[in-house]
């Protein structure tokens, strides 16, 4: 691997997946060949104190930006191009490829040999506005390679692209931790402390927006209960439509069986995932293909967890499903379709350990970081 600088605005301690895929990513690379150039996570004391501590923490070098947002302006290039040239790097990686990509022609001819831009959902968006599609078209003639999530992804942003560019497309998702999440990862103690050790638990580990499809599952749960009288609806995570959630649940009559645990340190998610016998997101596409699920690394989560999973037909989710071997996809925002599959699974157990074996199989077949970092060592 040639020496790499990282450009992106997308990284720790800035909450998030795209962050944490980065992370990821960059801890499995040689620390010698690795430069992060990235935005300040929010300003204030707080934030750069947050941003410090983690920073001083990483085996590579960090250097931040002073936005919050980090931008192709002719200011961040010339710093990016600097960096370049100051560490050595003849590769370069986009943490997300719209619109930091936009930056590579410059990079190329401060001696950039190898540029990688990431794609991860918004860019699947991107391709279907016309001002936006041509950033990204031109994003893709001036990288050497473009990376996907899933066939959705590829097939969305590969229409925007050049047939050379799209014909240089590589499929790289982001990984799980095999060994963080797996069977044993503390659901019991989750269970107990909840108060939920002799009932079914259906759980759901996201971000509470819309798209996610908290509100079909406590949609769903009258004709749960019906068939399941003490199942509980575990809904793990913060978010704005938190509100709105606690508002339906009341409204559905379900708030007894629905348990929100709010925002969960990244430390304690596995044992939420443990604490389920099922989990299930069906995500929904909304802003007519605007805002889509990219991929949905929380079903392989689940699946390494050892648990069936339920997933929306949104975008790339189906990618991180083998549909009818470690669970199922259903329509997103139809509640009678997900309460269908939640009450099968959790009236079978067999079915349940069934599905969560060949989940969990899976995932150390194809979704390890460790694979996926060798594959992104080999692109740089």
């Amino acid at each position: 691997m040639d020496k790499t600088l990282i450009v992106t605005n997308d990284f720790p301690p800035r909450p998030g997946g795209i962050q944490a895929f980065l992370h990821n990513m960059a801890l499995r690379l040689d620390p010698e060949q690795v430069v992060v150039y990235a935005s300040t996570w929010k300003r204030g004391r707080e934030g750069a104190e947050a941003t410090a501590a983690f920073d001083a923490e990483q085996p590579f070098t960090v250097v931040r930006d002073r936005t919050t947002m980090l931008l192709p302006t002719p200011r961040v290039t010339r710093r990016a191009t600097q960096l370049l040239r100051e560490h050595g790097c003849t590769s370069v990686w986009f943490g997300a490829a719209a619109p930091l990509g936009l930056m590579a022609p410059a990079l190329r001819r401060a001696g950039a040999r190898r540029l990688v831009a990431t794609t991860h959902g918004h860019e699947a968006g991107w391709a279907q506005l016309p001002a936006s599609r041509q950033l990204l078209r031109r994003i893709g003639e001036g990288t050497d390679t473009i990376t996907y999530l899933g066939e959705y992804t590829r097939s969305r942003i590969a229409a925007a692209l050049t047939p050379e560019a799209a014909a240089r497309m590589v499929q790289l998702p982001p990984g799980v931790d095999e060994k963080t999440f797996h069977p044993g990862s503390g659901g019991d103690t989750v269970r107990a402390r909840l108060g939920l050790t002799e009932r079914p638990v259906v759980v759901c580990v996201s971000r509470l927006v819309p798209r996610k499809g908290q509100d079909t599952l406590i949609e769903a749960m009258p004709q749960v209960l019906r068939a399941v009288p003490d199942a509980v609806l575990l809904v793990v995570g913060g978010g704005p439509y938190e509100k709105e959630l606690h508002a339906l649940a009341q409204k559905t009559g379900v708030a007894d069986s629905v348990r929100f645990t709010g925002a969960v340190p990244w430390a304690e998610l596995p044992a939420h995932y443990g604490a389920g016998d099922v989990f299930a997101m069906p995500c929904r596409t909304r802003r007519g293909g605007l805002d889509v699920e990219g991929l949905g690394i929380v079903y392989l989560e689940a699946s390494a967890t050892g648990l069936p999973v339920v997933a929306g037909d949104s975008g790339g989710a189906p990618d991180a499903v083998l549909d009818g071997e470690t669970g199922w996809v259903v329509r997103g925002g139809e509640p009678a379709e997900s309460a269908e599959r939640i009450v099968t699974l959790l009236q079978d157990a067999d079915l349940r350990r069934r599905m969560g074996e060949r989940g969990r199989e899976w995932v150390e077949e194809k979704w390890r970081w460790d694979l996926l970092a060798e594959k992104l060592k080999t692109l740089l």
